[in-house]
C-alpha cells in the first residue's frame, strides 16, 4: 500500500477549529489538505434557558458530555452557576479528547469508553446498566442524537437535556468540491459525523451526482457510512478513532485501483 498521498486533495467536512491535526498530518504525507466543513458550531443565541436547566445539576447523579464542544460551550457556564461541583455529581464522556477537557476545567475523574467512542460503547459500560432512578444531565447540541438518552431512560434513568450550542451547515452547495474534482484536485472527502453526512447527500441529489460516485469516502465509524453505502459510494471506515486512523483510512482508499 502507498503510504504517501503523493499531492492528493483530501477535503476534510469538519469544523475549522477541529481539522487543524489531520490536515497536518495529511500534509506531512504528501497530500494537500481542503477545507470545506459541512457543520459549523455556534454559540445559543439565548443561554436563559440552559442556564436554568443546569441548576438541577444540584440534584443529578451523572453529568453526560457527548463533545469537546458541549464542554466549551457548557462547563464555563456551570462553573459560573457552582463555585464547588455538586459531590455526588459524577461525570462521563463520550472519548478522551472531551474528557480531557473536563479534567482541564476540574473535573477530577471522567469515565469513558477503552475502545469505540461513541454513544453505543458509552452505554456499555458496567457504571452505566444500573441507571433506575438515577437522574442524568446530558450535555449536546440542540437536536442531537437520541440513542444514548433513549437507551438511559428505558434502563430507567431520568434525563435531562442540557443543550448548550448549535450545529449549522456554512455550505450552500458542493460547487468547490464538484470543480475541484473535476479538475483533478480532490480525490476524497472526510466525513465525521452522519449530520455531516446527511448535508453532503442532501446537497448532491442523494448521493446521484456523478463527481460524488466517484469519489472516495473516509468516514470513522460504521454508523456515519450507512446511508452513503447504500446508496453505492465509495466508502471507506477507519479501523480505529482518531487522526491517525484517519490518515491510514485516506492512504488504504487512496491506493486502490
Amino acid at each position: 500500500m502507498n503510504t504517501t498521498l503523493n499531492g492528493l486533495g483530501i477535503a476534510i467536512t469538519r469544523p475549522v477549529a477541529q481539522a487543524t491535526k489531520l490536515s497536518t498530518l495529511i500534509r506531512a504525507n504528501g497530500g494537500k489538505p481542503i477545507s470545506f466543513p459541512l457543520i459549523d458550531i455556534v454559540p445559543l443565541q439565548d443561554y436563559s434557558s440552559f442556564d436554568n436547566t443546569i441548576k438541577r445539576l444540584a440534584t443529578c447523579d451523572w453529568a453526560i458530555f457527548i463533545s469537546s464542544n458541549a464542554v466549551q460551550n457548557g462547563m464555563p457556564r456551570v462553573l459560573t452557576q457552582f463555585r464547588q461541583l455538586p459531590p455526588q455529581l459524577a461525570f462521563a464522556a463520550i472519548g478522551p479528547v472531551t474528557a480531557d477537557e473536563l479534567r482541564q476545567m476540574g473535573v477530577p475523574y471522567v469515565l469513558i469508553p477503552q475502545h469505540r467512542f461513541d454513544s453505543e460503547s458509552l452505554l456499555s459500560l458496567p457504571e452505566m446498566q444500573a441507571m433506575q432512578g438515577k437522574r442524568v444531565m446530558l450535555f449536546r447540541g440542540t437536536g442531537g442524537r437520541d440513542v444514548l438518552a433513549d437507551t438511559l431512560k428505558a434502563r430507567g434513568a431520568q434525563v435531562t437535556f442540557a443543550e448548550c450550542y448549535q450545529r449549522i451547515n456554512p455550505q450552500n452547495d458542493c460547487m468547490l468540491l464538484e470543480q475541484l474534482w473535476r479538475n483533478q484536485q480532490c480525490h476524497a472527502i472526510v466525513v465525521t459525523s452522519s449530520e455531516a453526512m446527511r448535508h453532503l447527500l442532501e446537497m448532491t441529489h442523494n448521493g446521484s451526482d456523478h463527481w460524488l460516485r466517484n469519489m472516495q469516502l473516509c468516514v470513522n465509524h460504521a454508523r456515519i457510512a450507512e446511508e452513503a453505502e447504500a446508496i453505492g459510494l465509495h466508502v471507506t471506515i477507519a479501523d480505529a478513532p482518531g487522526d491517525e486512523a484517519m490518515l491510514a483510512c485516506l492512504q488504504q482508499a487512496l491506493s486502490k485501483p
